[in-house]
Order: structure tokens, then C-alpha cells, then sequence
């Protein structure tokens, strides 16, 4: 009953809260900058679920997940561009493309590599998103069109509010009956103690490919929700960094918290993106100093993150 409840008051609040946007949107209320942010801090989280899945419910510690968003982000594009898709209906199967395009790599990826735990793992993840980026920095070889280092440039704007919102909503729905089902019990055990899960007839390296797959899927939708909001992307969107910034949202928000990850997204980007306006040019890599400061400070207050209560 209790989910029940909670996700009828999740529908409730995110519907009260796209009319809210909408209608600043549509009186021009917030300036189209801030209206992009917005929107982006929206596919910010969508992304960062499926690291929580990974991370924070199956405790698979990835440092690759934007080489997935990034995947996602330039097969979006790429077939936007050539098919001159302009309209929003004919992206949708675009957007569900792109995830099972990031899916499968995740799979072919992830039969190998999870295979190892902990620091292992998280060196191979980081060794594929290199690759990743490597070559999309010499994309232009295999397609002129793609840019390279260079940038891909000329990409349809589709990305809009509706879309954003109704992804979101679709995903932490689907994510929260996922978690509440039996493979949601399955990937926390293998967190709290893979050889148990073993012991007790658990097929751990399935479990663990399921949530991967699924987490590189949500990856790549946001990455094609990306790709046609900016209109540009360069390789170097989806480097180390990129990845880091998904981690930190999870550990921010808590490990096994949707919500928490979903506020941790709209805290994150709203706080650096409102550093680039708040700072003068001179100063503005004075954010970088602050930034670690201040998570340094929320890890000494709340070590397990803002929505996930103290272990005892």
C-alpha cells in the first residue's frame, strides 16, 4: 500500500509541477537560458537513475556511464540529422532506439567486466568510457557527418518539456516497480552481500547484467534527450568528468533513493549553472575550489545523502 500511495502522490506532485514550468515557460517568466537548464536538469536525472540502479540498488561501482550517455547522445544525432526528424512523435522511437542501442553495448560490455568487483570493475568501466571517448574523437573517419573532434553540429532542437517530463515520470515509475520487485530484492542483496545472494540460489551475474543493461539504457535516453536540446555535442561532453558528475548525484541524493537522486540533479546543475551566472568571467573557475569544499562539508553532515537515513 505504501508504494501505492507514494506513487500517486509522485503523479500529483510532477503534474503540479510541469504546470507550474509550463506556464513560466509560456509566459516567458524565465529566460530561455534558464528554461534549457531547467530541461537539462531534468535529463540529468533521468541519467543518473539508471546509475542509482547500478550503483546505489546492485552496488556495481561504474565509472562509464557517459560513454552510455554519450552512445545514446550521438545515435540520436546521427539519425535525427539524416532523416531530418523534426517533430516530436517521430523522435519518440528515436529516443527508444538510442536506449536499446546503449542497452545492448551495455550488455556485450558487461558479460565480460562484471564479472570483476569493486575497484576492478570501476577501472574497467572507466578503460571502456576512454575508449568511448577516444572514438568519438575520431568519429569523423567512419562519418563525415559526426565531426570528430571537431563537434557534431547541425542537430534538429526537438527536446521540449512534455517530452522531458513524460520520460521521467515513465522511468521512475517503471524503476520504482522494478525496485519493488522481486529483482529489486535480488540486486540489494547482491549489494549487502554477494556471496549470501549466491549461496541462496541467486544468479548474481545475471542480476547484475539485468540492472547494468537497464542503467545503459536510461543512459542512452538521456543522451539522445540531450543531443536535441543543445543542438551540439563534442566528445568531450561525455569524458571521465561527465561520469564523475553522475556519481556524485547519486552519492548526494543517497545510494537507493529515486528521489534523492531526482532532487540531487535539480541541487547539482541549479548550483553550478547559477555559479556561471552569479561569478564574474574573471573568477568563474573559483567554482571548482568552492564545489569540493561544499561536498566535503554535506559528506562530514550526511554521509549516506540527503534522502537516505543514518545505517544503524
Amino acid at each position: 500500500m505504501r508504494f501505492f500511495s507514494e506513487s500517486r502522490i509522485f503523479l500529483v506532485v510532477s503534474v503540479s509541477l510541469y504546470l507550474v514550468m509550463k506556464a513560466l515557460f509560456a509566459f516567458d517568466i524565465i529566460s530561455p537560458y534558464i528554461q534549457q537548464i531547467c530541461l537539462y536538469a531534468v535529463i540529468v536525472a533521468l541519467t543518473a537513475i539508471g546509475l542509482n540502479v547500478i550503483y546505489g540498488y546492485t552496488g556495481q561501482f561504474s565509472l562509464g556511464h557517459a560513454a552510455f550517455y554519450g552512445i545514446g547522445a550521438y545515435a540520436s544525432a546521427y539519425l535525427t540529422k539524416i532523416l531530418a526528424i523534426e517533430g516530436v512523435l517521430p523522435f519518440i522511437p528515436v529516443l527508444v532506439f538510442c536506449g536499446v542501442v546503449s542497452g545492448i553495448m551495455g550488455y556485450l560490455i558487461g558479460i565480460p567486466i562484471l564479472r570483476l568487483r569493486d575497484d576492478f570493475l570501476a577501472i574497467a568501466t572507466l578503460g571502456f568510457g576512454t575508449l568511448v571517448r577516444v572514438f568519438l574523437d575520431n568519429s569523423d573517419k567512419f562519418a563525415e557527418s559526426l565531426g570528430g573532434s571537431r563537434g557534431f553540429v547541425g542537430i534538429p532542437r526537438i527536446t521540449n518539456l512534455e517530452l522531458v517530463f513524460f520520460f521521467l515520470v515513465f522511468v521512475v515509475i517503471i524503476t520504482r516497480n522494478l525496485i519493488h520487485s522481486r529483482y529489486g530484492l535480488f540486486w540489494r542483496c547482491i549489494k549487502d552481500d554477494e556471496l549470501a545472494a549466491t549461496s541462496v540460489g541467486i544468479n548474481t551475474t545475471h542480476m547484475k547484467l539485468m540492472a547494468f543493461t537497464y542503467g545503459c539504457i536510461l543512459a542512452g535516453i538521456g543522451g539522445a534527450l540531450y543531443a536535441n536540446l543543445y543542438s551540439f555535442l563534442h566528445p568531450s561532453n561525455f569524458d571521465i568528468l561527465r561520469s564523475i558528475d553522475f556519481l556524485i548525484i547519486v552519492i548526494i541524493g543517497g545510494m537507493g533513493s529515486i528521489m534523492g537522486t531526482i532532487y540531487a540533479s535539480i541541487i547539482w546543475v541549479g548550483f553550478i549553472e547559477g555559479l556561471r551566472i552569479v561569478l564574474p568571467a574573471q573568477v568563474l573557475d573559483l567554482r571548482w575550489v568552492v564545489i569540493p569544499l561544499l561536498l566535503i562539508a554535506l559528506m562530514i553532515w550526511r554521509p549516506y545523502g540527503l534522502m537516505t537515513k543514518r545505517r544503524r
